[in-house]
């Protein structure tokens, strides 16, 4: 069995048996995005612990891409800080899936890490200046090569 069919396999079981999979009661982060192109959707759900993530849930529903990579994710932050969280890239999150993607599904590869990290933009920003500038945190995730 070659290095891609075990990862489309993981890919699959996660997909199966999602981990993380819910909503974080009282949240401090909270933030719902949609592809509108093919109608998959991902809320993600943070716990603060300080500047840690105590928590992080997501729920949604799309392609087993959309929602494997939302649980995979959820499970790899679990415990990291706010910091960390802000600075995953697009690569990072890539080499975690660890197979190609076209680029139609690539945009439901990058759909929970893009969430995530709205949502933690909109928290630093409202943390640091009263209030969340969507605008900005658009053309931030835009130069992360998320929004696409």
């Amino acid at each position: 069995m070659s290095s891609y069919d075990l990862y489309q396999q993981n890919i699959l079981d996660y997909y199966k048996h999602p981990r993380n999979k819910g909503k974080v009661s009282n949240p401090d982060i909270k933030f719902r995005e949609l592809n509108p192109l093919c109608g998959d959707e991902i809320e993600v759900t943070i716990k603060l612990e300080g500047n840690k993530i105590k928590q992080i849930l997501f729920q949604g529903s799309g392609c087993a891409i959309s929602q494997a990579a939302a649980s995979m994710m959820t499970e790899h932050f679990e415990g990291k800080t706010i910091e960390e969280a802000k600075n995953f890239s697009k690569d990072e999150m890539l080499r975690m899936l660890g197979i190609p993607f076209s680029p139609a599904r690539l945009r439901c590869a990058l759909l929970g890490i893009r969430v995530m990290k709205e949502g933690v933009y909109a928290y630093l920003d409202r943390k640091n200046k009263d209030k969340a500038d969507t605008h900005e945190i658009r053309d931030r995730l835009v130069k992360e090569e998320l929004i696409f």
